[in-house]
């Protein structure tokens, strides 16, 4: 699906009906990621409805010349967000870049956002990142790798088997050539936002504890500005924790699905 938002036209994918849930990719991917990671999570949790966008400069959304740091970045999302959701409450769920741009959502959309969820969010507190370093590799994977899947796979996974080959291959792989880097530049050399600030809902914060590319360490900081955040640090994870870890990822999501019901932070704010 495609909606025009300030000139820009943004793709999405849309699963299910009920309370919006958004869900935004890290760089250098596009929504099939977290379609990927999210959709095996709400198999048998209906009344959802999961938005899943590609963000500029990758998937089929493109980078307006405009866009010039992460600050246009989320108001892109928010445009996106009052065209499919409005005046509905919704939960937003973000890894990497993604998590960095849901904080962003809600602090800017606080009595909106009924829930937020973090997944090794990048963040203004990177800090004590480890150095890449496999946790565990089937024999049989070395054989299987194809020439050009040899670094994106090895230098992402540190969980490698048969079956995280198969999420790289269908929900990571196909987003890479499509990545425009010169747009994503221009939107990084601005990339802190500018309104980070505490929110007062539900929230979780999932990290691996061999995330070489942003850390668990500096994520520990934002439960200071979470009062209601559930922080756990991953073993045998790193930045693709959520094709590493799915049963915890589904327990965890799942648990804070359950206290977002919890507050009733369903239907439209006018309730």
């Amino acid at each position: 699906m495609e909606v025009e938002i300030s000139g820009v036209p943004v793709h999405f994918a849309e699963h299910g009906d009920g309370m919006p849930v958004l869900a935004l990719h890290g760089a250098g991917v596009d929504h099939r990621e977290m379609v990927g990671a999210l959709e095996p999570v709400f198999r048998d949790r209906p009344g959802y409805r999961r938005v899943y966008p590609d963000l500029p400069g990758m998937g089929r959304t493109p980078v307006a010349d405009r866009l010039r740091g992460s600050d246009d970045v989320l108001d892109l999302v928010l445009g996106l967000v009052d065209a499919v959701a409005g005046n509905q409450r919704f939960a937003v769920v973000g890894h990497s870049f993604g998590g960095y741009l849901a904080r962003g959502v809600a602090a800017r959309r606080p009595a909106q956002v009924a829930g937020l969820a973090l997944l090794c969010p990048l963040g203004e507190d990177t800090r004590d990142v480890p150095a890449h370093e496999v946790q565990h590799a089937s024999a049989d994977v070395a054989d299987a790798l194809s020439p050009a899947e040899q670094a994106q796979f090895r230098d992402y996974f540190v969980v490698q088997t048969p079956a995280t080959l198969e999420r790289f291959r269908e929900h990571v792989a196909p987003a890479l050539p499509l990545v425009d880097r010169d747009g994503l530049g221009r939107v990084f050399e601005q990339w802190r936002l500018s309104d980070t600030s505490a929110y007062p809902g539900p929230t979780l914060i999932l990290t691996g504890r061999q995330d070489a590319t942003v850390g668990y360490a500096g994520a520990w900081e934002l439960v200071k500005r979470y009062p209601h955040a559930t922080y756990a640090v991953l073993d045998r994870a790193g930045h693709a924790l959520p094709h590493e870890q799915t049963g915890l990822l589904a327990a965890l999501i799942g648990e804070w699905l359950d206290r977002v019901g919890e507050r009733g932070h369903h239907g439209p704010l006018t309730d």
